[in-house]
């Protein structure tokens, strides 16, 4: 952070808070605090005890190598936290995945730990509030949860693939969704592929 001159405020470094939850693809979280590494940018990571064993279940990473990732990393039951206040400043908050229990909760506004906590308070402060939603098939009442959440100003991201990527890896489909979701804080990831439309067909 740049030191006060002549009583001016000073610029606040970039910051993301990213949640990871307990629904399947915690890769998602993973590479998002990988990226913003690549960005520059400094991750608050607060991951969810589910997420936990999905982390032990889907990859051979140890808690230990989730939590490195990040730049600062806030117990889930540390309400006290920086990033539950409104007067922290951050670029907004990712939730990746985010589990329908975690994205229910954020929709009723009665919040039970941190991560829920963070993202009621990215909503108030009309900050981007990114949803990596991560279930199918959807009931009604999942695709109403979503709706209250548009309204307040969430961004419903699923992860879904885009084929015109052309991705020959699991990894690239994932690098395409977490690439798309940074877009939507204004961050340009250089993994991310862009359309720039149609390719030209062979002549007949």
């Amino acid at each position: 952070m740049v030191d006060d001159v002549n009583g001016a405020v000073p610029i606040p470094p970039q910051r993301l808070v990213v949640g990871i939850s307990g629904a399947s693809g915690v890769t998602y979280g993973v590479r998002m605090l990988e990226a913003l590494r690549d960005l520059g940018v400094e991750s608050h990571l607060v991951v969810t005890r589910a997420a936990m064993l999905t982390l032990s279940q889907e990859t051979d990473l140890s808690a230990e190598d989730l939590t490195g990732r990040a730049d600062v990393v806030h117990k889930l039951a540390d309400v006290g936290a920086s990033i539950a206040s409104g007067s922290f400043r951050t670029l907004g908050m990712i939730v990746a995945p985010c589990s329908v229990r975690t994205m229910s909760e954020i929709a009723t506004g009665v919040t039970s730990t941190l991560l829920t906590r963070a993202a009621d308070v990215t909503l108030k402060e009309r900050r981007p509030l990114v949803l990596m939603v991560r279930e199918t098939p959807l009931h009604l009442g999942h695709l109403r949860t979503m709706t209250a959440l548009a309204e307040m100003g969430a961004v419903i991201a699923p992860p879904l693939p885009a084929f015109y990527a052309r991705p020959e890896t699991i990894q690239a489909v994932v690098d395409q969704s977490v690439g798309r979701a940074l877009d939507l804080f204004g961050l340009d990831w250089a993994a991310t592929r862009r359309w720039s439309g149609l390719s030209k067909a062979d002549p007949a």
